[in-house]
């Protein structure tokens, strides 16, 4: 992610909020991003250790400071899909 030490190529200095964004297809695309990216382990470890509660991470979706692989929507599923 973002700090003053951030070369600016790597692909979060560009759109910052959307490694923040809510909407599942918005995370996915900032992971697509970040796969380019040469600092993408580095900061992935760093988000590990400092336990991010939150957003994309080194290619990886962080909640509550754990990977998860994907963001649910908020809400409750449809009846038609939840059985």
């Amino acid at each position: 992610m973002t700090s003053t030490t951030t070369p600016a190529s790597t692909p979060c200095v560009d759109e910052p909020e959307l490694w923040f964004a809510e909407t599942p297809e918005r995370l996915e695309r900032a992971k697509a991003l970040c796969r380019r990216c040469p600092l993408r382990l580095v900061c992935l470890q760093g988000a590990i250790e400092r336990r991010e509660p939150w957003g994309v991470w080194g290619g990886q979706i962080l909640d509550e400071g754990r990977v998860i692989e994907r963001k649910r929507v908020r809400g409750r599923p449809r009846k038609d899909t939840a059985a």
